[in-house]
C-alpha cells in the first residue's frame, strides 16, 4: 500500500495567526515544527496500518517548509515549487490513498486563517457552481488520478464544509475555531495522538473510499479580491469578466483548472 500525506500548516494545533505561517517570523519557525511533529504522526500511522511506502507533500506556502532532516526517515518527502500537481504531487506516481494533514476552511468562511491557495489574489472559487476550498480542488485533482482522500484533519469549520465531499474519509479536529484567528485547540501532542490513530483508521477502512470525480470540462468562476487583480487575470484571452471582481474560465479538467489558478496565484505578487 503506497500512501502520500499532502501537509499545510494552518490546521495544525496550536496555530492561530498570519504571523505563525509566513517564514521570517519567529512565530513561523515553531509552526512548522508543529507542521513537520504532525506530519510525523501521520507518517507513522500509515506505517501501523501497513503501508509499504510513503510519500509526504510539504503543501504550505513556498513548500520548503518542514526540515527534511526531522521527518520520519521511512517517508519520501515533496518540497519546492513551482510543480504542476502542488498540494497533491505525488498521485501520479501510483498512490493508493491521500491523507490531508493541516488543511483549513476555504475562502471568507469561518474557520481560522480560512484561504483559498492566495489570501490576497481570491475571495473564491467555484467548480460547476459549488465552491471549494484547498481540500476540494486537490482532493478532485487527486480523484482524476484515482486517488481517494481518506483521512484529512483540520479545524471543526473546515471539517463541516469537506464532510459531504468526503464522506467516508476519517476527519480528525485539531481544534475549534472562535474567529479567524482564534480558537481552542488540542495540545500538540493530544492532535499528533489523534492524527496517528485517524490515519490508521482511515487507511484500514479504505476499501469504503471513493475518489472525489468531477466530471469534466470545468466551468471555474473566480472572485477576485480586488478589480485590479480581476485585470490582471482576464489578461488572459480566454477569461470572461462577469463583473469587477469575478471572472469565468473553462478547464478541459480538474488538473487544467487548478493549474490556471495557480498561474493566476503567481501572477497577483505582480501587484503587491
Amino acid at each position: 500500500m503506497k500512501v502520500l500525506i499532502s501537509t499545510d500548516i494552518e490546521g495544525v494545533a496550536g496555530v492561530y495567526h498570519s504571523e505563525q505561517v509566513r517564514a521570517g517570523n519567529p512565530e513561523y519557525e515553531r509552526a512548522r515544527l508543529l507542521m513537520t511533529h504532525e506530519a510525523n504522526a501521520a507518517i507513522a500511522g500509515a506505517f501501523d496500518a501497513g503501508a509499504t511506502e510513503v510519500l509526504v507533500n510539504d503543501s504550505h506556502g513556498g513548500f520548503r517548509n518542514m526540515p527534511p532532516d526531522l521527518l520520519d526517515a521511512r517517508a519520501r518527502v515533496i518540497q519546492g515549487k513551482p510543480r504542476y500537481l502542488s498540494m497533491v504531487a505525488g498521485v501520479e506516481e501510483g498512490v493508493d490513498a491521500l491523507c490531508m494533514v493541516g488543511y483549513h476552511s476555504r475562502a471568507q468562511g469561518r474557520g481560522i486563517l480560512a484561504h483559498t491557495i492566495n489570501s490576497f489574489a481570491f475571495a473564491g472559487i467555484s467548480l460547476g457552481g459549488e465552491e471549494l476550498g484547498e481540500a476540494g480542488l486537490y482532493g478532485a485533482l487527486a480523484g482524476e488520478y484515482g486517488v481517494p482522500v481518506v483521512m484529512a484533519s483540520g479545524d471543526d469549520v473546515f471539517i463541516a464544509e469537506n464532510r459531504p465531499l468526503f464522506p467516508h474519509a476519517t476527519f480528525v479536529e485539531t481544534k475549534k475555531a472562535t474567529g479567524c484567528t482564534s480558537g481552542v485547540s488540542l495540545s500538540p501532542e493530544q492532535s499528533r495522538r489523534a492524527i496517528r490513530a485517524g490515519v490508521e483508521e482511515a487507511l484500514a477502512a479504505r476499501a469504503n473510499a471513493r475518489p472525489l470525480v468531477l466530471e469534466g470540462p470545468q466551468t471555474v468562476t473566480l472572485r477576485a479580491q480586488t478589480s485590479a487583480l480581476a485585470d490582471l487575470f482576464c489578461q488572459w484571452p480566454s477569461f470572461e469578466r462577469v463583473d469587477g471582481v469575478t471572472l469565468r474560465f473553462t478547464a478541459p479538467t480538474v488538473e487544467a483548472a487548478v493549474r490556471m489558478l495557480n498561474c493566476c496565484s503567481a501572477m497577483s505578487s505582480m501587484l503587491r
